[in-house]
C-alpha cells in the first residue's frame, strides 16, 4: 500500500520579490499525468497528477523562466514524464534522471539529446531502498564522458557514512535540500559541519531549497533562513535553489510557492547574490554542456 500525497497548493502567492531575469527553478518534479505516464509499482507514494502545463502556469506566475526537473522515486527509472516535459519547454528545461546500473551508453546518450545532464541518488528512508553504493560508483565513471553530475538525496544521519563515497567519485555532485539537516539545530551541529567540509571542495554543490522539510517550526521557516543564508554567502558558486514543486511527501502546511520565492530575499540578500543563485550558477550546471 502506497501513501496518497496531499495535492499542492492550489492558488499560490505572486512573490513580492521579483526573480532576476533567466531565473530558474532548479529543483521541481512533473508526475504523471498517470493515465499517460503510469507510476512505478514499487514506489513508497502516489503523487497528485502534476503535469508540464500546470508548472509552466506557476513559473509564470512567479517569474521563472527555466527549469531543472529532477526525476523522483514515484515514477522510478521510466524517465518518459520527464523526457516529454522537456520536450515541450522549448529549450528552457533540462533534467536529472533515475536509471539502473546496466543502462545501456546508447540509452544515455538518447537521454543526453534529450536535455538530461545528471542523474540522482537516493539515501532517504521514507523513499524505500537505498542506492547501491557500488552502482553509485560505476554510474558516476560512466556519465563522466557526457559532463554530468550526480544528485544525491540523503538523510542527514547518512552523511558521515556517505562522505568518503561521494569524496571518491570522479564527477560533480549535488546536495539536495541542505543535506536534510534539522534547522532548529543551526549551523552548529555535526551534520552541517560534515555538509560544509564536502562544500570545501568545489567539485560539490548544494541545493537551498527545502525549507519546509528541514524546519521544525513550520512556515514561514524562519529557522531554515539561516542555514541558506550561510551555505549562499560561504559557497556562492556552489548554490542552487528550487521550489520542489509540488511538494511530494509533505504531510501537512502545504508550501505557498510565491511565499517560497519570498525567502530569498534574506536567503541570497542584494541583486549580486540572487543573480548568482538563480541565474549564473545554473546556467552553468546546466546550459553550458
Amino acid at each position: 500500500m502506497t501513501e496518497q500525497n496531499l495535492p499542492f497548493h492550489p492558488n499560490p502567492s505572486v512573490p513580492k520579490l521579483r526573480l532576476p531575469d533567466g531565473a530558474c527553478d532548479a529543483h521541481c518534479h512533473v508526475f504523471g499525468p498517470a493515465k499517460d505516464f503510469p507510476f512505478a509499482p514499487e514506489r513508497t507514494y502516489t503523487p497528485v497528477d502534476a503535469p508540464w502545463e500546470t508548472l509552466a502556469a506557476l513559473h509564470s506566475r512567479l517569474g521563472i523562466s527555466r527549469t531543472v526537473l529532477v526525476q523522483a522515486s514515484c515514477h522510478g527509472t521510466d524517465n518518459a514524464a520527464m523526457l516529454d516535459a522537456i520536450a515541450k519547454s522549448n529549450g528552457s528545461c533540462r533534467g536529472v534522471a533515475m536509471v539502473r546500473r546496466d543502462i545501456s551508453d546508447a540509452e544515455l546518450d538518447r537521454l543526453h539529446a534529450g536535455g538530461v545532464r545528471g542523474i540522482r541518488f537516493n539515501f532517504v528512508s521514507h523513499l524505500g531502498k537505498d542506492a547501491d553504493v557500488d552502482a553509485v560508483r560505476d554510474l558516476a565513471q560512466r556519465i563522466s564522458r557526457l559532463g554530468w553530475h550526480a544528485v544525491v538525496h540523503f538523510d542527514a544521519d547518512r552523511l558521515e557514512t556517505l562522505a568518503p563515497v561521494l569524496k571518491s567519485l570522479p564527477v560533480p555532485m549535488v546536495i539536495d535540500h541542505m543535506g536534510r539537516v534539522d534547522a532548529s539545530k543551526g549551523i552548529h551541529q555535526p551534520a552541517y559541519e560534515m555538509l560544509v567540509d564536502l562544500l570545501r571542495d568545489d567539485r560539490f554543490w548544494v541545493k537551498v531549497c527545502g525549507a519546509e522539510r528541514i524546519t521544525r517550526e513550520g512556515p514561514p521557516y524562519a529557522d531554515a533562513v539561516p542555514i541558506a543564508a550561510d551555505l549562499v554567502a560561504r559557497f556562492t558558486d556552489q548554490v542552487l535553489w528550487g521550489t520542489d514543486w509540488p511538494h511530494p511527501n509533505i504531510r501537512k502546511d502545504m508550501p505557498d510557492d510565491g511565499a517560497l520565492v519570498d525567502l530569498l530575499a534574506d536567503i541570497a540578500p542584494g541583486q549580486t547574490l540572487l543573480e548568482k543563485l538563480t541565474v549564473t550558477n545554473p546556467t552553468r550546471l546546466y546550459w553550458q554542456n
